[in-house]
Parts: C-alpha cells; structure tokens; sequence
C-alpha cells in the first residue's frame, strides 16, 4: 500500500507542522528550528539551520507509515546536497540509499514522482546552497566560476546531478555534523566549518570529473549497463567477489574499460566501492546491536577485528566501538 501526494499538498502539511509546533533546540539560535514530520505520513522530525543567508543545513530522522509517491512539479531549486544514514527513495533519473548521496546543481527540475520507501527508518542530511553563495568564493576578479563549475548553475535549464556512494570522508563529517553538541556561536561555526568541508570535496570531484571526462570518450549506453552489471555481481557475492579479469569475462568487457567505466559510474575503483559497501553494511549491523564487533568483523570477511577497525575508523572518522556507544548515548 502507498500514499501519492503532491510536492504542493506535501508542502502545505510541512508548513501546517510548522505554524503549529515549532520548536528551537538551541534556544541561542533562533535559525535553528526543529518541526515534526505530519503524523499523516509518518513519525519524527525535521531540523532545519539557516547557517548564513545563502547556505542552509537540515537534519531529518524520520519513518514512514506506507510507502510514499511525491509528485513534484517543476521547480527552480538551488544546489543540493542529500546525505543518507538510512532510508530510500529513488525517481527516474537517480536512486540514494544507505551511505549514498545526490548532489545537484540550480535549475529547473522536472515533473517527476520520487518513491520513499518505508522499510527503513530515514536518517539524512541536506546542504542547500544558492548560487550567490557559491558564486561568493569565484577566484577570478568578475566574480564568474571557473569552466569546470558553470554547469552547476543553470537558472533555466534542466538541472544537473549525480549520485553516489559516499567517498572518504564524507561519512565522517556528516557524522560529525549529527552529532555536533556545540550550541550558539560555536554551534554555528563549527556546523558551518562541516558543511564547506563537504562542499569542499563536492566541487573538487567536479573539477576532477571534468578534466577526466574531457581526455576520454563518454561511456556507451551498452557500456554503462554492463558496468552497473557488474556492480550488481559483486555485491551478490560479497563473500567471495570475483577477480577483475573475472568480472571483466563475465560483463564482455575489458579489465581496463571496466576500471574506466566503474570510477565514471560511481567514483571509485571496484574494489573501492565494495568496500565501502561492506563497511557500510558494518555501520548498519552496529546501529541494529544484535552482534559483537568481532562477529562484524568475520561477517564482513575480515580475519580479525583489528583490521576491521582500522578500515572502519579510516571510512567514518572513529573506531566501531566508539561508534557503537556515540549512537548509544544520542538514541
């Protein structure tokens, strides 16, 4: 079963929780509010942090009664910048799960329906930067980006996104983010400090992607299916992934335009996306606190637990056990 509504009727439910229960967490901050989710669609919360006028910060932790179908109509929205903990929603253009994220830039979206699903509890971040902003850090003396960033914002175009895996170290600031306990002025820094870092690595991938796709041929369509085919193969065998000459043989492509294709696809080598995936799988079983690190760790297919701590602290920032009592203590 599923509920269909509205970005409009959605909207209005958001601002009705607004007028009538809005809460200040940080009674120092009065641009740092907090609503509840309509009790109609779901439970939980939204916070939501206006940083700076240009730049602001919102935190949802939430869960859905029934799976949900927005329909949003076009819009002229700013960049964005979507983090998930947990949750899952996808549209025509673009899917975001557990330790993903979606960045796109200003423009116009188009008419388009964004399935949330319920299964999980949603647990995200959200940058939203105006193009004033951005446009405040421009090097050059006319205040105008450089080449590799002027497709980030197209007033009256299509806008443009991508999406992702999240890559060092990503999940470290978010969680960092999360778990400020600064309040005030100091609150405000420090989350502000967090959110250019993110933006930071946002805009270098840019250029990097740029500069990359501009010395080599775009992906084939063919191509690209075989590519996120052979994502889905490693993850069915996560116990046991194939070796790259393997995988290569087995999607018709060769070891070197499998490597190619995968780091456009999703950011990474092959090997580098399925440890990410596996260490997000890790971060899940902790927060789920039905196993002992160790048994994580063999689960994952470490060999022992001291190795899987240090991929662990090198991926989000903090070790599992640290972890493990950080969500404890904020549960």
């Amino acid at each position: 079963m599923s509920i269909t509504i509205s970005d409009q009727a959605f909207n209005e439910l958001i601002s009705q929780e607004k007028a009538d229960n809005l809460q200040y967490p940080d009674p120092d901050d009065l641009l740092d509010v907090m609503y509840n989710f309509p009790k109609l669609l779901g439970d939980g919360y939204s916070r939501e942090i206006q940083l700076r006028p240009g730049l602001e910060l919102a935190i949802a932790d939430l869960r859905l009664g029934e799976r949900m179908v927005i329909e949003d109509s076009e819009t002229e929205r700013s960049l964005h910048y979507h983090f998930h903990f947990s949750g899952r929603h996808s549209d025509k253009y673009s899917s975001v799960s557990s330790g993903q994220y979606i960045f796109h830039g200003s423009g116009l979206t188009p008419q388009i329906k964004v399935e949330c699903y319920h299964e999980q509890p949603f647990l995200e971040i959200e940058i939203t930067v105006q193009p004033e902003f951005l446009y405040s850090f421009a090097g050059d003396s006319e205040g105008q980006l450089p080449k590799q960033l002027q497709h980030l914002i197209k007033p009256c175009d299509e806008y443009y996104y991508r999406s992702g895996t999240a890559t060092l170290p990503m999940p470290r600031i978010a969680q960092q983010i999360l778990h400020c306990s600064y309040r005030g002025i100091a609150k405000r820094l420090y989350l502000e400090g967090k959110v250019l870092e993110l933006m930071g690595i946002l805009i270098a991938q840019e250029v990097e992607i740029l500069d990359y796709a501009s010395n080599l041929q775009p992906l084939q369509p063919d191509v690209r299916d075989r590519i996120h085919h052979a994502k889905e193969i490693i993850l069915q065998r996560l116990d046991n992934p194939p070796s790259l000459n393997e995988l290569a043989r087995q999607v018709g492509l060769n070891e070197c335009t499998l490597k190619r294709g995968f780091r456009s696809c999703f950011g990474t080598t092959v090997f580098g996306y399925l440890r990410n995936y596996k260490l997000e799988q890790a971060r899940q079983m902790l927060d789920a606190g039905e196993m002992k690190i160790t048994e994580i760790a063999y689960a994952m297919g470490y060999t022992s637990r001291s190795p899987f701590a240090a991929a662990f602290r090198k991926q989000f920032g903090m070790n599992p056990k640290e972890y493990q009592k950080l969500r404890k203590n904020s549960v």
